[in-house]
């Protein structure tokens, strides 16, 4: 994905710890967050009400799942959101790098024609100044 430009960079802000439970079954934790967008589509935040939810199953894979919405202006200056869900999973050990699918929904106009087609993948990578996530299509 790193040969194409991503529609959307999503600069990821954790500031709270969230919760995390651990049961016989595997774990689940709850991270909420925060962030920025500031791409030629989009330029606005990420609600502070975003959740990611991660689960750790007994075959000791992790189910990523994200939910939150953007605030800001579309590539034509007009204010408008976009709602994202997330998904995605990986083996439950220290990683740089995961994938996602993610879907958009959004009251632009503008981005409409594009978000609601469903056709794209995300990455998410830590990075020295944080969690990034960004959405390509394919």
């Amino acid at each position: 994905m790193t040969d194409k430009k991503p529609i959307l960079e999503i600069k990821i802000d954790i500031a709270e710890k969230g919760l995390r439970m651990e049961t016989e079954l595997g774990e689940v934790s709850m991270i909420p967050f925060a962030g920025t967008v500031d791409c030629e589509l989009f330029k606005g935040i990420v609600e502070p009400w975003g959740v990611d939810t991660q689960i750790v199953d007994q075959s000791n894979m992790r189910h990523l799942s994200a939910r939150y919405v953007l605030t800001g202006k579309d590539s034509e200056g007009n204010d408008c959101h976009i709602y994202i869900e997330n998904n995605g999973w990986m083996e439950n050990k220290p990683s740089m790098k995961f994938t996602t699918v993610p879907t958009f929904l959004t009251d632009s106009p503008v981005l409409a024609p594009l978000l609601h087609r469903n056709h794209f993948i995300g990455t998410g990578t830590v990075e020295k100044d944080g969690l990034w996530i960004r959405f390509y299509e394919i």
